[in-house]
């Protein structure tokens, strides 16, 4: 009979106990005690613990409010039993008031620390080989991040939830053949009604929240396979002392997790000031719309989503029929340069400029509306891409040129003067801010392949348009 102990560990009383069950231990040394990092890591390395964090908030509170909210659209008094749901919360239940507003301010900190995270990536090439995969499961985060988002918005039934839902759902209406049924799938009525918030409530608290467990989980496996990435963009793995330890790592417990609470201490103190004294955040945060309860019958002035939709959001508004010729002028644009200076065979041209020409053709019978949706999905979706569109030969921006550093910084203001857009009223000057922002945002990402590539090495460490060698060792020094 085989040995079930072969593989005992050296774990004694309880904790041995546990290990010849579970290995605990095991999974505490791997991506603990025994998880070597790079020793030269900064205070953009903070964001992805905080983000840990903050889903743990939003799990533990969403768990209290479900115990006392009531997904039902049906008026009692005249009131909605959703939105009268949330105000018992806010007024009857004890601890109810700062639960809903830990939850609200935690939907909003959550892409906080996520876009912060994701900059840390842009800004350091942490996109790069050999940590494709988990770049692509953090996209994926934070697609399902936003769709727990919107689910979660229509939920307290107010007035900018309410119409909010509705102007997003019959955006799918635009789909080509399938868009009406699509939307009428999604709302599961006519309107957005009951049956909508029944759906939605049912996806935001059990199906998404799944899915994102699984995919952060799947991210950290994925990332503490390969290691992480530094901001010298060194790999640690490479230089291993005679006992297979990274020279240029450390320990991530207890060097690390010291770190990471003193930057969760840092994070609480912010959330909770905000959570007990600007909860709403000016109407950012928590609109106040969203104080007077959903009414079919009487719509908002200005409807707009939560802050961190409005960069996507204001891109969907700004391709009208004008920007939609610009879009295909470019594809033409671009066949016709490609016939003309590309490499590949003459075959594949002529394939090409075919296909832009159908593009156009299809592009010119649709509507602009159809358009705009697909030019908001594309603003997220293109992100997955970047492994791949980045040809730089060095990961961070320390060794590339300064121009590289510039232009991201650019990339960064466009997208928060996008967000800001997306919130303001819609005016003549502000659609054409929308559409130039559009399109450099579309042109950062696409013509990445080109510009991150232009530049040569500078062995004297003197240009500042160059790119400049990587060190084999990480360039910390403790202090």
């Amino acid at each position: 009979m085989a040995d079930y102990n072969t593989n005992k560990t050296e774990s004694t009383g309880a904790m041995g106990w546990v290990d010849d069950r579970f290995p605990l231990s095991k999974m505490v040394k791997e991506h603990m005690t025994e998880y070597y990092a790079p020793k030269n890591f900064n205070v953009w390395y903070i964001f992805g613990v905080l983000s840990m964090v903050v889903l743990v908030i939003q799990i533990v509170t969403g768990i209290f409010l479900v115990m006392n909210y009531k997904p039902d659209a049906s008026l009692v008094g005249g009131i909605p039993v959703a939105f009268a749901s949330v105000e018992y919360i806010m007024r009857e239940v004890p601890g109810g008031k700062y639960i809903r507003l830990m939850h609200s301010t935690g939907a909003s900190m959550f892409f906080v620390v996520v876009y912060l995270h994701m900059f840390r990536g842009l800004l350091y090439g942490s996109y790069k080989k050999p940590r494709e995969l988990v770049w692509i499961f953090g996209c994926l985060i934070f697609l399902a991040l936003m769709a727990e988002a919107f689910m979660g918005y229509l939920l307290p039934w107010g007035q900018m939830s309410f119409w909010g839902a509705q102007v997003i759902v019959n955006l799918f209406s635009a789909i080509p053949l399938v868009g009406p049924d699509l939307a009428l799938l999604i709302r599961g009525d006519f309107v957005v009604g009951g049956a909508t918030l029944n759906r939605f409530f049912a996806l935001h608290v059990i199906a998404v929240p799944l899915v994102l467990l699984g995919l952060v989980v799947a991210h950290i496996l994925a990332l503490h396979e390969v290691g992480s990435n530094n901001p010298d963009g060194v790999e640690i793995k490479k230089l291993k002392n005679d006992k297979g330890i990274p020279l240029d790592g450390i320990p991530f417990h207890p060097y690390y997790s010291v770190h990471d609470f003193f930057g969760i201490t840092v994070f609480l103190l912010i959330f909770f000031a905000i959570v007990f004294f600007a909860p709403t955040m000016g109407g950012y945060f928590l609109e106040y719309n969203n104080y007077v309860q959903a009414d079919p019958l009487k719509t908002p002035l200005h409807i707009a989503p939560v802050w961190y939709f409005t960069p996507f959001y204001s891109m969907l508004r700004a391709v009208t029929d004008p920007m939609k010729y610009v879009f295909m002028a470019l594809i033409l644009l671009s066949a016709i340069m490609n016939y003309a200076r590309g490499r590949m065979p003459e075959r594949s041209k002529v394939k090409v400029v075919v296909g832009a020409v159908l593009l156009t053709g299809f592009m010119f019978f649709t509507e602009s509306k159809f358009w705009g949706v697909l030019v908001m999905g594309a603003a997220i979706v293109t992100l997955v891409f970047l492994p791949w569109l980045d040809r730089s030969p060095v990961k961070s921006m320390r060794y590339r040129p300064k121009w590289h550093f510039a232009l991201l910084m650019c990339f960064v203001v466009n997208f928060a003067v996008l967000g800001y857009l997306g919130v303001a009223p819609t005016t003549t000057m502000g659609g054409l801010v929308s559409q130039v922002g559009t399109l450099f945002y579309f042109g950062y990402l696409f013509l990445m392949p080109w510009w991150s590539s232009v530049g040569k090495f500078d062995l004297d460490d003197t240009a500042q348009d160059d790119f400049k060698p990587v060190p084999e060792r990480v360039t910390f020094t403790p202090h």
